[in-house]
């Protein structure tokens, strides 16, 4: 690193959460690194304590959940921001309208943005903090938002994308810009799209600092030559954007041709239903198992049985899930989408198709069933790619040095 160790606050959505593993793995790392780091989350942790990892459990401990505090809490930052920053306290109610215009529906939302702002710049204060950083340009960075407006201290976001791009108008996300001293960016089309709509005067604040896996925690696993079942895996939240309808449609369509495939979904979501009564109208039950949420204590035995990984989203980021796989030398199918190209390089680290492309689909799973040497070649430029450009260590030293750089002494 370039400079000293800085204090930094984090202010994260829900944590931890499952699908945000990159998250506390990024805290954990900085915190080896000599930072001090505490965490606040607007929501609870997604588990109860006993489904959480050890680590998990010990961030959690340490972690200050902002709405279990209710309205005392509420008040009580209300009553500290009135006595201690009057003018900051009114710039923000001044921001509650001047973002929601007429809609009353954004005034109240954003008046409970506010609030959580009061309770955040307390917190922070109780710990000695004048930076904060978010995940995601969503809910949690219009918190922020708040809190640099109410108590002018340092912020920056790691953006990810794509959802914060379809709607940054509501997510206020030009504002934010404006506001950040810097914005970290996982990928080069996610820095794209930040210019695109982001006046230039701002486009130096973006700086491209990938995420990443521990290359030692995912080792190669022994690749199986014929399996008697071809198993697929696909972890993800069950969600529209992640495509397993079409994956469910694809392993079935192998089926039908008489191949031995079998699929299994790990994670939880919305699709959990629809998912289900499509693989039942299939008849694909024997072929696609759920396996539900599961812990990343678990996670890496699901990954050590699968002869290849899919997940054929429609919108990501990055997905860290490819990484890990590619990491274990696993190969991967994934769509040509967002920032996934920066990850896989088609036909050498792994096989892209086009979103949507069912035939695509079906032809690129095939094709690894088919082809042991292709799996095996594949899985080890999957490792080596990762090795080179997604290791944990590596990049969260990249982003402690953006840290060090950019964040005011």
């Amino acid at each position: 690193m370039s400079a000293a160790p800085r204090s930094i606050a984090y202010l994260i959505s829900q944590y931890p959460a499952l699908s945000m593993i990159f998250i506390i793995r990024e805290v954990l790392q900085l915190k080896r690194l000599g930072f001090r780091i505490d965490v606040a989350s607007i929501n609870a942790a997604d588990r109860s304590g006993k489904g959480l990892t050890a680590d998990e459990a010990s961030e959690a401990a340490l972690t200050y959940y902002i709405k279990p505090h209710g309205l005392a809490g509420a008040l009580a930052a209300h009553a500290d921001a009135l006595m201690r920053h009057l003018s900051g306290y009114l710039r923000g109610f001044k921001l509650v309208f001047s973002l929601a215009g007429l809609d009353l529906k954004r005034v109240f939302m954003n008046l409970m943005y506010f609030t959580e702002a009061l309770m955040v710049g307390r917190w922070m204060r109780a710990k000695g903090h004048q930076h904060l950083h978010t995940h995601l340009g969503s809910q949690a960075t219009t918190v922020g938002l708040f809190v640099k407006t109410i108590f002018g201290h340092g912020f920056s976001v790691t953006i990810h994308g794509p959802d914060e791009f379809y709607d940054a108008d509501r997510q206020y996300l030009t504002q934010k810009v404006v506001a950040a001293d810097f914005i970290v960016c996982i990928s080069h089309f996610a820095r794209s799209q930040m210019m695109k709509l982001s006046p230039y005067e701002h486009w130096g604040k973006f700086v491209v600092s990938r995420l990443g896996i521990d290359p030692r925690v995912f080792a190669p696993r022994p690749a199986r030559a014929q399996p008697e079942v071809f198993e697929i895996l696909c972890v993800g939240r069950l969600t529209p954007a992640k495509g397993q309808h079409q994956l469910v449609e694809a392993v079935a369509a192998m089926v039908r041709q008489g191949r031995s495939a079998r699929l299994r979904l790990v994670g939880a979501g919305v699709d959990r239903e629809s998912l289900e009564r499509h693989v039942a109208e299939l008849g694909a039950q024997s072929a696609c198992i759920f396996e539900g949420a599961v812990n990343q204590d678990r996670i890496r035995d699901l990954y050590s049985q699968a002869d290849c990984f899919c997940i054929p989203s429609f919108a990501e980021g990055i997905p860290v899930v490819l990484m890990e796989a590619m990491a274990m030398e696993i190969p991967v199918v994934s769509t040509h989408i967002t920032g996934i190209p920066e990850l896989i390089r088609t036909g050498i680290d792994g096989i892209l198709v086009a979103p949507s492309d069912q035939d695509g689909l079906v032809q690129a799973l095939s094709t690894l069933m088919d082809d042991p040497a292709k799996r095996l070649e594949m899985g080890r430029q999957g490792r080596q790619r990762v090795l080179a450009h997604y290791d944990l260590a590596a990049n969260v030293e990249r982003l402690a040095d953006i840290f060090s750089q950019r964040i005011a002494a």
